[in-house]
């Protein structure tokens, strides 16, 4: 089976760019995974992005070194199994606040007796190669977003959990749980404390850490709190601020301030 080359970057304890993809377009998809990202996520949470389009994203992943991932809308069955099929390498899980949603969602992504994922991995052999069936639960990353203060307090326990390679934090989200506005780089001494916490957590576990962020410069900042994998932007939040530069460029003007935040 191909090579799940995150896991080593995390054994080596190099740190991982992630890629992140709100448009529903396998160029992008293609041209995101040749520059440069260790892996690239598919977004069916918050981007504007459905199964079908997904599949043909995750195919134009599969042209780039880049390790092809999606974030799924919700912790269900079905969904995680598809895009494990269509040759997702790895599951990011919104708001896993439990142990027991943990051991659900890693149950998902093993086969038995691990766990329940059925066998049929269509993509997944082509991409991954024949033998993928009996490598597939050790290559296959499963990671848990931590967006709540109840996952906060049940951090431990799900970075405890068998199948769980990792937390994934969502700034946001967790924000708005400790009752703050949204933003991926809080100055709230609270949230960074919590944030800077898990990143720690997850050290002491030996899991990976990853983290979404507003920037490159947040995310370098980020890998120096203790995170093993950072997402600097997604596609549209980068496109946005390019095309900003540009138009200041052309007019020999300040780039102007974007239109609406972006981050997870």
């Amino acid at each position: 089976m191909r090579r799940n080359t995150l896991r080593q970057r995390l054994a080596d304890g190099a740190p991982i760019v992630n890629g992140w993809l709100a448009i529903a377009s396998a160029y992008s998809a293609e041209l995101m995974g040749h520059q440069g990202f260790d892996s690239v996520t598919v977004d069916l949470q918050h981007g504007m992005i459905g199964f079908d389009a997904a599949v043909a994203m995750l195919q134009a992943l599969s042209s780039t070194p880049a390790v092809p991932l999606a974030r799924v809308s919700r912790c269900d069955y079905a969904l995680v199994m598809q895009l494990l099929d269509a040759g997702a390498y790895g599951i990011i899980c919104p708001m896993i606040s439990t142990p027991r949603e943990a051991r659900e969602f890693a149950s998902f992504c093993r086969y038995p007796p691990a766990g329940q994922r059925s066998f049929g991995p269509a993509r997944g052999l082509l991409y991954g190669g024949a033998d993928y069936f009996a490598h597939a639960d050790t290559e296959v990353l499963a990671l848990a977003m931590i967006e709540t203060r109840e996952a906060v307090a049940n951090a431990a326990a799900i970075l405890a959990t068998e199948g769980v390679d990792g937390i994934y934090v969502g700034p946001n989200d967790l924000c708005l749980s400790f009752g703050r506005a949204p933003a991926p780089e809080s100055a709230d001494p609270e949230v960074a404390r919590v944030i800077g916490d898990l990143a720690a957590a997850a050290g002491r576990a030996g899991k990976m850490a990853g983290i979404f962020c507003s920037s490159g410069e947040a995310a370098r900042d980020r890998l120096a709190e203790g995170f093993h994998m950072v997402t600097p932007g997604n596609d549209a939040a980068l496109l946005a601020r390019a095309g900003r530069a540009a138009i200041a460029a052309a007019r020999g003007t300040a780039p102007g301030a974007p239109a609406s935040r972006s981050g997870y």
